[in-house]
């Protein structure tokens, strides 16, 4: 609001030399336009100002159009102004629950939805995009299996979506089986997201060190499975020994016998 109109100087022209390069801003000239006053060089819609320090600086605000309308004294004026606001959509209900940003300027807080955070404040978002690749040698059917015990929501991935066997966990995070010997977690970073990401990267951990213990205990199953065939071996012949005499020893250990 220029005041005075001819936006000369006080505290308008400071704000107007601080606002007038962001599209989101408008001037409005309620009063008479004098000739060699700054509001008059703004009716001409240049691209450039000169600000009172001599510096030069664009000309952007939101309306490029000029609309000059001259009401009666006394007449009211009615100004609207197409600001939609995600959040200001519904109107909440007394004792609902207002999900959003609180954002403090000065001495004033307001609510906005995260979208609208770049629209109505200096403030700016980006997305961050994480991946991380852990080395996992078992089947890739055991680690869905085990996800599916954890997670209400695992489903699989159709080919067109991922080159390789993969699936998303709880609709946030994806695991594609990259080779035999690793995997790799694909999210968008936010609390929940990471919080799920640290559930499976645990997992995988886990099933890995659960996988080369299997093995062991394996092995050793084998081993002492032919330690009792040797000792039954030689119970065996102790006794054909001691019935048929040590003649006969050498024909059984030969299959003659």
């Amino acid at each position: 609001m220029a005041s005075p109109s001819g936006l000369q100087s006080g505290l308008s022209r400071q704000l107007f030399e601080i606002w007038c390069s962001d599209k989101k801003n408008a001037c409005v000239i309620p009063g008479n336009v004098v000739e060699g006053t700054l509001t008059k060089t703004i009716i001409n819609e240049p691209k450039e100002v000169t600000l009172m320090n001599g510096i030069t600086a664009s000309l952007n605000f939101a309306d490029s159009n000029t609309k000059i309308i001259s009401p009666k004294n006394f007449q009211s004026v009615e100004m609207y102004f197409n600001s939609e606001k995600r959040l200001a959509e519904k109107t909440p209900e007394v004792g609902g629950t207002v999900s959003g940003l609180l954002v403090k300027k000065t001495f004033t807080y307001q609510i906005m939805a995260p979208d609208d955070l770049h629209v109505f404040s200096q403030l700016s978002t980006a997305n961050i995009s994480r991946r991380i690749t852990i080395a996992y040698s078992g089947a890739f059917g055991v680690l869905k299996h085990r996800l599916k015990q954890m997670f209400e929501s695992v489903e699989s991935l159709p080919d067109e979506e991922s080159e390789v066997p993969a699936f998303r966990v709880h609709e946030r995070l994806t695991v594609k089986y990259e080779s035999e010997k690793h995997i790799s977690l694909h999210w968008r970073s936010d609390p929940i997201s990471d919080m799920v990401s640290d559930s499976v990267v645990a997992l995988v951990l886990n099933i890995s060190r659960e996988i080369p213990k299997a093995v062991v205990e394996s092995e050793e199953a084998t081993k002492t499975e032919e330690e009792n065939s040797k000792k039954a071996e030689k119970v065996v012949l102790a006794l054909l020994v001691s019935l048929l005499g040590d003649g006969d020893k050498c024909r059984w250990k030969c299959g003659t016998s």
